[in-house]
């Protein structure tokens, strides 16, 4: 009965962990210009866009670099002490946003300092919580458990564009203040609460795996981040000689990495992990749905915020918060299916959802084509329910095929990779994904922005310069609920009459112009997710079927026809001294 009891309070502490980190990783979307309005301070000036890139990606690019190292040192020292010690420093990290007393760029700064240390802390909940519910719950029920868990790490991320849209109004420091009760109580609910119940696996840490790793993903990262940034005369900064250093210099750094983590005695990445073939097929699909998926709910923003909410009468102010409620059936859909889905893949296996997910997922991209720009609502609800509940379908099997995969003594480490893999990619999807959009635009925007502003009266010469600007500038402007033509005509709006003014700044003039360029780019970005998802169904598929791993009478995944080669300990000789012995449930 004790352990009955301890897998629910382990469920439900790592969920609340689980959703708290994840939440505060959107929560700043919608609220950012109520947080820049606060320490008066104006994004869109050029020399401050880099404040807001940090402020947004700063958190996604810490977890994506450390969650693999925080994993592997929970397996060293305990996943339960890492975990706690993680609910610990996200909670101080959100008291010191919550207190922020500077302006100015010295606020941005601090700001983005703290939103790191939010990171490392959302990093250390995120690297052990799947392993603290793989040693708690048996084999036939990883699956429900990890499906909630699942289910909160990703809805969490819209829901926490609601929250934010709701308390930014209010006060934009009560966006970060909101976590501080729950990670107050979460840290000594866990303290007191949580157990140490897995193997521990004593080890040297790979000091040298872990600074080639860590400064070869920040690099890529930080090149991926700047190139969406204009640079010289080019509407993206991918030319930039700084941002090609630090693409080229990061893969030679991970490539170098590879390298050692192939030598050393206690690695930081276990690569004899991926000669099972349910660990490296299921983080194959993890990454390629994450590429999918990461930008997507930016891609939705800019769709609803730049055109549809103002051609419906919305202002550009309240357009952030209506973005966030419009989208609420793609956080229905992840948790109406998530748990469902991973107690299903308790009985059945994995291979059947995960592929089948990321079958719909690609035709929900593909539904998402089809829509016209100014779409009947009803239509895009049911098609991004549909996404949302395909990608339900697809996380929690998923995650439960790869947990029941690793040897015990493995299991943060294995979960730390399974995490980078997703979190790397949701950055390198924002990249792409803007990329494209930026792309699509820059190829008829132009001409369509110069031709509009003449004809409405504005001079030439300032509809030439306006319809010269980087794309990327009405994209943020829309993002952040600004007016994008009360942005970029700011000089010259004084000196039109107030009619011609009030039409340029109104609710439909720059939807209309927009919508063709935007269109051209957002299909280019939802054929590219559609056919990572088909990528991801087929690596899903090829992990085999429902398996068994024995470790005292404890399933693990092997093929579909049990063949012992794909197996951990068959297939990995001298991986573990823990896994020995199999069967397979056919």
């Amino acid at each position: 009965m004790k352990q009955d009891n301890y897998k629910w309070i382990a469920l439900s502490n790592t969920t609340l962990g689980i959703l708290m980190a994840v939440i505060n990783q959107s929560i700043v979307i919608i609220a950012l210009p109520a947080i820049f309005r606060g320490i008066h301070l104006d994004p869109l000036v050029p020399s401050n866009t880099s404040y807001l890139l940090w402020m947004l990606l700063g958190f996604m690019v810490v977890m994506a670099v450390i969650v693999v190292s925080l994993g592997r040192v929970g397996d060293m020292f305990g996943r339960v002490r890492m975990y706690n010690l993680g609910f610990a420093i996200f909670t101080a990290g959100s008291i010191l946003l919550s207190v922020t007393w500077m302006h100015g760029s010295a606020g941005a700064l601090w700001m983005i300092v703290m939103r790191v240390v939010q990171g490392i802390g959302a990093a250390f909940l995120m690297a052990n919580s799947s392993a603290i519910l793989t040693d708690a719950f048996p084999p036939d029920q990883r699956g429900l458990a990890l499906g909630i868990n699942m289910v909160a790490a990703i809805a969490g991320s819209f829901i926490g564009l609601v929250l934010g849209g709701v308390l930014a109004p209010i006060s934009w420091r009560l966006v970060f203040l909101v976590s501080v009760p729950f990670g107050l109580f979460g840290t000594v609910w866990a303290y007191l609460k949580l157990e140490e119940r897995g193997m521990r696996s004593p080890a040297r840490i790979d000091w040298l795996g872990n600074i080639t790793f860590g400064a070869g993903l920040i690099a890529v990262l930080v090149g991926i981040t700047y190139g969406i940034l204009p640079y010289g005369g080019h509407t993206m900064g991918w030319t930039s000689p700084g941002v090609i250093s630090a693409l080229v210099g990061g893969v030679v750094l991970l490539a170098f990495f590879v390298w050692i983590e192939r030598r050393v005695q206690a690695p930081l990445f276990r690569l004899k992990l991926f000669r099972i073939r349910a660990f490296s097929g299921g983080s194959v699909a993890a990454f390629l749905a994450a590429l999918s998926r990461g930008g997507l709910m930016f891609m939705l923003i800019l769709w609803l915020q730049g055109i549809w909410l103002p051609e419906h009468g919305y202002s550009f102010a309240d357009t952030p918060l209506w973005a966030g409620i419009y989208m609420l059936p793609l956080s229905v859909g992840f948790l109406v299916v998530g748990p469902f889905a991973g107690r299903l893949a308790d009985h059945f296996g994995a291979r059947p959802f995960a592929t089948g997910g990321m079958i719909l997922s690609a035709l929900g991209f593909l539904l998402l084509n089809a829509l016209p720009v100014n779409f009947p609502y009803w239509a895009f609800g049911l098609v991004i329910f549909l996404i949302g509940a395909s990608m339900g379908l697809f996380a929690a099997p998923n995650q439960t095929g790869i947990m029941n995969s690793l040897p015990p003594d493995q299991r943060g480490a294995g979960a730390g990779m399974a995490a980078t893999f997703q979190n790397a990619a949701s950055v390198l999807s924002i990249g792409v994904f803007f990329s494209l959009v930026i792309v699509g635009l820059s190829s008829t925007l132009p001409g369509v922005l110069y031709h509009g502003l003449a004809t409405h009266g504005v001079p030439v010469a300032a509809a030439t310069q306006v319809s010269h600007l980087p794309p990327v500038g009405s994209l943020f402007a829309s993002f952040l609920g600004y007016n994008p033509m009360g942005t970029l005509l700011a000089s010259v709006l004084p000196h039109l009459p107030h009619a011609t003014a009030a039409y340029l700044t109104g609710h439909r003039f720059f939807p209309s112009l927009v919508s063709h360029p935007f269109a051209s780019g957002i299909h280019t970005v939802f054929y590219f997710a559609a056919g990572c998802c088909l990528v991801a169904a087929l690596a899903s598929w090829l992990r085999g079927g429902k398996y068994y791993h024995v470790e005292a009478a404890e399933p693990v995944e092997t093929n579909e026809v049990g063949a012992a080669a794909w197996s951990g300990a068959e297939a990995a000789p001298g991986l573990t001294h823990s896994a020995r012995g199999l069967t397979h449930s056919r």
